[in-house]
């Protein structure tokens, strides 16, 4: 459904530790790094979150109501997505748990990267 999206950052080794632990739980991976950006994803092919400077060069800054929501391949993994952000400076958004007025099998979990960009990991199977 989509290409690429981008997060800016205001501290770019912070961030690159961040997510290198974060997206690493999903089975993403850091794809490259060249001149104050880098790719995540599981190849060049799939759709890949950009971490970046802004590129007009000016602070970055969360969109209100904003958030990219990740596909996690069990309840386990949006478990160990939240726990790797809250280690790595994030912050919860909110815990790992069913949200069933979703669907019966929605379990996700909400948590904001250093930079305040509202990230999401989600599960839309039953547990196993």
């Amino acid at each position: 459904m989509f290409s690429h999206v981008t997060v800016g950052t205001n501290d770019f080794d912070h961030s690159i530790a961040f997510y290198d632990q974060v997206m690493a739980t999903l089975g993403q991976s850091q794809l490259f790094s060249v001149d104050g950006a880098a790719a995540y994803g599981e190849d060049l092919k799939s759709p890949k979150t950009f971490v970046v400077y802004p590129f007009d060069k000016g602070k970055a800054a969360p969109g209100n109501g904003m958030h990219i929501a990740y596909l996690a391949p069990s309840w386990a993994a949006v478990d160990a997505f939240h726990a790797a952000a809250l280690k790595m400076g994030g912050s919860s958004e909110g815990e790992p748990g069913l949200r069933p007025h979703y669907h019966p099998n929605y379990y996700g979990a909400y948590v904001r990267d250093p930079d305040g960009n509202k990230l999401q990991a989600v599960c839309h199977s039953a547990a196993g």
